[in-house]
Protein backbone atom coordinates (compact mmCIF):
# COMPACT_ATOMS: atom_id res chain seq x y z
CA UNK A 1 0.00 0.00 0.00
CA UNK A 2 1.40 3.35 -0.96
CA UNK A 3 1.31 6.22 1.08
CA UNK A 4 -0.31 9.55 0.10
CA UNK A 5 3.69 10.86 -0.20
CA UNK A 6 4.65 7.98 -2.07
CA UNK A 7 5.90 5.85 0.74
CA UNK A 8 4.88 2.10 0.80
CA UNK A 9 3.58 0.46 4.34
CA UNK A 10 5.18 -2.60 5.58
CA UNK A 11 3.24 -4.57 8.45
CA UNK A 12 6.76 -5.84 10.08
CA UNK A 13 5.74 -8.69 12.57
CA UNK A 14 6.60 -7.68 15.96
CA UNK A 15 7.41 -4.11 15.72
CA UNK A 16 5.66 -1.70 17.84
CA UNK A 17 6.68 1.15 14.98
CA UNK A 18 5.74 1.35 11.03
CA UNK A 19 8.42 0.63 8.55
CA UNK A 20 8.21 2.93 5.05
CA UNK A 21 10.37 2.35 1.89
CA UNK A 22 10.46 5.42 -0.08
CA UNK A 23 9.61 4.56 -3.52
CA UNK A 24 11.57 6.76 -6.29
CA UNK A 25 10.18 6.28 -9.74
CA UNK A 26 13.41 5.07 -12.41
CA UNK A 27 15.62 4.02 -9.88
CA UNK A 28 16.09 0.21 -9.35
CA UNK A 29 15.75 -1.72 -6.24
CA UNK A 30 19.08 -1.53 -4.80
CA UNK A 31 18.23 2.63 -4.96
CA UNK A 32 15.57 2.37 -2.61
CA UNK A 33 16.15 3.79 0.55
CA UNK A 34 14.81 2.30 4.02
CA UNK A 35 13.40 5.09 6.45
CA UNK A 36 12.73 3.87 9.90
CA UNK A 37 10.75 6.07 12.18
CA UNK A 38 12.26 6.06 16.01
CA UNK A 39 9.19 5.02 18.61
CA UNK A 40 7.83 8.64 19.65
CA UNK A 41 8.63 9.75 23.49
CA UNK A 42 5.00 8.42 24.53
CA UNK A 43 5.36 5.42 23.04
CA UNK A 44 5.76 2.27 25.49
CA UNK A 45 9.07 0.34 25.01
CA UNK A 46 9.82 -3.34 25.10
CA UNK A 47 11.39 -3.62 28.34
CA UNK A 48 8.20 -1.53 29.88
CA UNK A 49 5.25 -3.51 28.51
CA UNK A 50 7.23 -7.15 29.46
CA UNK A 51 8.18 -5.63 32.98
CA UNK A 52 10.91 -4.79 33.67
CA UNK A 53 10.81 -0.96 34.47
CA UNK A 54 13.76 0.82 36.26
CA UNK A 55 13.09 0.88 40.48
CA UNK A 56 11.55 4.30 41.94
CA UNK A 57 13.09 5.42 45.15
CA UNK A 58 10.86 7.73 46.78
CA UNK A 59 11.36 9.40 50.34
CA UNK A 60 8.92 11.34 52.15
CA UNK A 61 10.17 14.71 53.72
CA UNK A 62 10.33 14.63 57.76
CA UNK A 63 7.06 16.26 58.99
CA UNK A 64 5.16 14.28 56.25
CA UNK A 65 2.06 12.86 57.72
CA UNK A 66 1.51 10.43 55.01
CA UNK A 67 1.18 6.95 54.67
CA UNK A 68 3.74 6.42 52.32
CA UNK A 69 6.96 4.63 53.17
CA UNK A 70 10.26 6.52 53.26
CA UNK A 71 11.79 4.04 50.85
CA UNK A 72 9.69 2.15 47.97
CA UNK A 73 11.93 -0.23 46.31
CA UNK A 74 12.25 -3.42 45.12
CA UNK A 75 15.90 -3.87 46.37
CA UNK A 76 17.59 -3.91 50.15
CA UNK A 77 17.76 -0.06 50.78
CA UNK A 78 21.28 1.57 50.57
CA UNK A 79 23.24 2.28 53.50
CA UNK A 80 23.02 6.16 52.86
CA UNK A 81 18.93 5.47 52.37
CA UNK A 82 18.77 3.92 55.21
CA UNK A 83 20.58 6.21 57.45
CA UNK A 84 18.06 9.09 56.00
CA UNK A 85 15.09 7.44 57.45
CA UNK A 86 16.30 6.66 60.67
CA UNK A 87 17.41 10.37 61.37
CA UNK A 88 14.52 11.70 59.97
CA UNK A 89 11.78 9.51 62.35
CA UNK A 90 14.21 10.41 65.60
CA UNK A 91 14.86 14.13 64.76
CA UNK A 92 11.12 14.76 63.82
CA UNK A 93 9.75 17.38 61.89
CA UNK A 94 12.49 20.13 62.06
CA UNK A 95 15.02 18.01 59.89
CA UNK A 96 13.66 17.87 56.04
CA UNK A 97 15.45 16.14 53.39
CA UNK A 98 14.76 16.39 49.73
CA UNK A 99 13.17 13.43 48.13
CA UNK A 100 15.90 11.28 46.66
CA UNK A 101 16.10 10.47 43.33
CA UNK A 102 18.42 8.97 41.20
CA UNK A 103 19.77 12.52 39.96
CA UNK A 104 20.43 13.60 43.36
CA UNK A 105 21.95 10.46 44.36
CA UNK A 106 24.64 11.00 41.38
CA UNK A 107 25.24 14.39 42.30
CA UNK A 108 26.07 13.08 45.80
CA UNK A 109 28.26 10.47 44.63
CA UNK A 110 30.49 12.91 42.35
CA UNK A 111 30.97 15.51 45.02
CA UNK A 112 32.34 12.31 47.17
CA UNK A 113 34.27 10.99 44.79
CA UNK A 114 37.95 11.72 45.24
CA UNK A 115 38.92 11.41 41.54
CA UNK A 116 36.14 13.84 40.26
CA UNK A 117 37.75 17.19 38.90
CA UNK A 118 37.50 20.18 40.08
CA UNK A 119 35.27 21.10 37.49
CA UNK A 120 33.08 18.49 37.50
CA UNK A 121 32.83 19.15 41.34
CA UNK A 122 31.77 23.04 41.09
CA UNK A 123 29.22 22.37 38.37
CA UNK A 124 27.89 19.72 40.34
CA UNK A 125 27.84 21.08 43.80
CA UNK A 126 26.35 23.77 42.07
CA UNK A 127 23.34 21.70 40.77
CA UNK A 128 22.72 20.59 44.14
CA UNK A 129 23.00 23.78 45.53
CA UNK A 130 20.27 24.89 42.75
CA UNK A 131 17.55 22.10 44.38
CA UNK A 132 18.03 22.87 47.61
CA UNK A 133 17.74 26.62 47.52
CA UNK A 134 14.42 25.82 45.53
CA UNK A 135 13.32 24.03 48.14
CA UNK A 136 14.11 26.14 51.09
CA UNK A 137 12.21 28.76 49.35
CA UNK A 138 8.96 26.52 49.31
CA UNK A 139 9.57 26.99 53.44
CA UNK A 140 9.03 30.81 53.42
CA UNK A 141 5.38 32.05 53.35
CA UNK A 142 3.69 32.85 50.24
CA UNK A 143 0.39 34.82 49.57
CA UNK A 144 -2.20 34.37 47.26
CA UNK A 145 -3.04 37.04 44.61
CA UNK A 146 -4.68 37.49 41.25
CA UNK A 147 -3.40 38.90 38.22
CA UNK A 148 -4.55 39.70 35.07
CA UNK A 149 -3.11 37.90 31.86
CA UNK A 150 -2.54 39.23 28.19
CA UNK A 151 -5.73 37.92 26.94
CA UNK A 152 -7.78 39.78 29.85
CA UNK A 153 -7.90 36.08 32.13
CA UNK A 154 -7.77 36.37 35.73
CA UNK A 155 -5.62 33.99 37.11
CA UNK A 156 -5.32 32.91 40.80
CA UNK A 157 -2.09 32.79 41.98
CA UNK A 158 0.25 32.94 44.80
CA UNK A 159 3.65 35.90 45.76
CA UNK A 160 6.29 35.29 46.99
CA UNK A 161 6.48 37.23 50.58
CA UNK A 162 8.47 40.20 51.14
CA UNK A 163 11.15 40.30 54.74
CA UNK A 164 13.53 37.09 53.49
CA UNK A 165 17.12 37.32 53.66
CA UNK A 166 20.34 34.48 53.32
CA UNK A 167 23.23 34.57 55.39
CA UNK A 168 26.06 32.62 54.66
CA UNK A 169 28.73 31.18 57.00
CA UNK A 170 32.16 31.90 55.87
CA UNK A 171 33.86 30.69 53.66
CA UNK A 172 32.18 27.16 52.29
CA UNK A 173 28.86 28.75 52.77
CA UNK A 174 29.51 31.42 50.38
CA UNK A 175 29.01 29.01 48.00
CA UNK A 176 25.34 28.56 47.99
CA UNK A 177 25.06 32.62 47.42
CA UNK A 178 25.06 32.59 43.92
CA UNK A 179 22.61 29.54 43.77
CA UNK A 180 20.06 31.98 45.98
CA UNK A 181 20.20 35.09 44.26
CA UNK A 182 19.46 33.17 41.10
CA UNK A 183 16.77 32.78 41.96
CA UNK A 184 16.05 35.78 44.06
CA UNK A 185 17.92 38.76 42.37
CA UNK A 186 17.10 41.30 44.71
CA UNK A 187 17.64 39.57 48.12
CA UNK A 188 19.90 40.67 50.77
CA UNK A 189 22.92 38.51 52.31
CA UNK A 190 24.57 38.76 55.34
CA UNK A 191 27.91 37.31 56.97
CA UNK A 192 29.08 35.38 59.68
CA UNK A 193 32.64 33.97 59.99
CA UNK A 194 33.20 31.67 62.90
CA UNK A 195 36.39 29.57 62.81
CA UNK A 196 36.88 26.86 65.63
CA UNK A 197 40.26 26.99 67.91
CA UNK A 198 42.75 24.13 66.82
CA UNK A 199 42.88 23.20 70.63
CA UNK A 200 39.68 23.40 71.84
CA UNK A 201 37.40 22.75 68.87
CA UNK A 202 35.26 25.79 70.14
CA UNK A 203 33.99 27.86 67.64
CA UNK A 204 34.81 31.28 67.91
CA UNK A 205 32.81 34.58 66.18
CA UNK A 206 35.16 36.81 63.90
CA UNK A 207 33.03 38.83 61.85
CA UNK A 208 29.15 39.22 61.62
CA UNK A 209 27.51 41.66 59.12
CA UNK A 210 23.52 41.37 58.84
CA UNK A 211 20.64 43.51 57.20
CA UNK A 212 19.79 46.44 59.89
CA UNK A 213 16.09 45.06 60.16
CA UNK A 214 17.21 41.07 60.35
CA UNK A 215 14.83 40.82 63.08
CA UNK A 216 12.46 40.90 61.25
CA UNK A 217 13.50 39.03 58.07
CA UNK A 218 12.54 35.03 57.51
CA UNK A 219 16.73 34.13 57.26
CA UNK A 220 17.98 31.07 55.03
CA UNK A 221 21.29 30.43 56.77
CA UNK A 222 23.53 28.69 54.21
CA UNK A 223 26.56 26.01 55.19
CA UNK A 224 27.10 22.89 53.01
CA UNK A 225 28.01 20.40 55.28
CA UNK A 226 27.40 19.87 59.08
CA UNK A 227 29.62 17.63 60.67
CA UNK A 228 29.63 18.13 64.86
CA UNK A 229 27.08 21.42 64.07
CA UNK A 230 29.37 23.67 66.72
CA UNK A 231 29.55 26.09 63.75
CA UNK A 232 25.79 26.67 62.69
CA UNK A 233 25.21 26.52 66.84
CA UNK A 234 27.46 29.77 67.47
CA UNK A 235 26.12 31.17 64.43
CA UNK A 236 22.35 31.02 65.41
CA UNK A 237 23.34 32.49 69.08
CA UNK A 238 24.78 34.99 67.23
CA UNK A 239 21.69 35.54 64.82
CA UNK A 240 19.74 35.41 68.25
CA UNK A 241 21.80 37.91 69.90
CA UNK A 242 20.46 40.09 66.49
CA UNK A 243 16.80 39.46 67.42
CA UNK A 244 16.13 36.58 64.99
CA UNK A 245 14.04 34.08 66.33
CA UNK A 246 15.08 30.25 65.96
CA UNK A 247 11.65 29.55 64.22
CA UNK A 248 12.24 31.76 61.76
CA UNK A 249 15.75 30.30 60.56
CA UNK A 250 15.82 28.05 57.45
CA UNK A 251 19.19 26.53 58.22
CA UNK A 252 20.09 24.84 54.26
CA UNK A 253 22.62 22.31 53.67
CA UNK A 254 24.06 19.48 51.32
CA UNK A 255 25.36 17.02 53.60
CA UNK A 256 25.00 16.19 57.38
CA UNK A 257 25.83 14.08 60.11
CA UNK A 258 23.31 12.24 62.42
CA UNK A 259 25.20 14.05 65.42
CA UNK A 260 25.58 16.87 63.58
CA UNK A 261 21.87 16.97 63.05
CA UNK A 262 20.90 16.50 66.22
CA UNK A 263 23.18 18.81 68.21
CA UNK A 264 21.80 21.27 66.53
CA UNK A 265 17.79 20.12 67.03
CA UNK A 266 18.91 20.15 70.55
CA UNK A 267 20.12 23.32 71.08
CA UNK A 268 17.34 24.96 69.10
CA UNK A 269 14.28 23.10 69.28
CA UNK A 270 11.91 25.33 66.63
CA UNK A 271 14.78 25.80 64.19
CA UNK A 272 14.29 24.22 60.73
CA UNK A 273 17.37 21.98 58.88
CA UNK A 274 17.28 21.32 55.24
CA UNK A 275 19.68 18.97 53.54
CA UNK A 276 19.89 15.92 50.96
CA UNK A 277 21.78 13.26 52.91
CA UNK A 278 22.39 12.08 56.70
CA UNK A 279 25.38 10.68 56.49
CA UNK A 280 27.97 9.25 59.62
CA UNK A 281 30.67 10.46 56.99
CA UNK A 282 30.21 14.01 55.70
CA UNK A 283 32.36 15.45 52.85
CA UNK A 284 34.51 17.69 54.83
CA UNK A 285 36.69 18.23 52.14
CA UNK A 286 33.67 20.60 50.25
CA UNK A 287 34.90 23.87 50.94
CA UNK A 288 38.55 23.22 50.10
CA UNK A 289 37.73 21.46 46.64
CA UNK A 290 35.01 24.20 45.65
CA UNK A 291 37.65 27.44 45.96
CA UNK A 292 40.45 24.95 44.76
CA UNK A 293 42.26 25.25 47.42
CA UNK A 294 42.60 21.87 48.71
Amino acid sequence: MLTKEGRQLVNTPGASYPVFFSVVTGFSLSNIFLLVRMPCHNQQLNNVSSGQEHPMKQVRFANSSSSVPAVVSNSEPSDATTTQSVSQDSLGPQLKLLPLNDQIRELQTIIRDKTTSRGDFVFCADRLIRLVVEEGLNQLPYSECTVTTPTGYKYEGVKFERGNCGVSIMRSGEAMEQGLRDCCRSIRIGKILIQSDEETQKAKVYYAKFPPDVYRRKVLLMYPILSTGNTVIEAVRVLIEHGVQPKHIILLSLFSTPHGAKSIIQEFPDITILTTEVHPVAPTHFGQRYFGTD
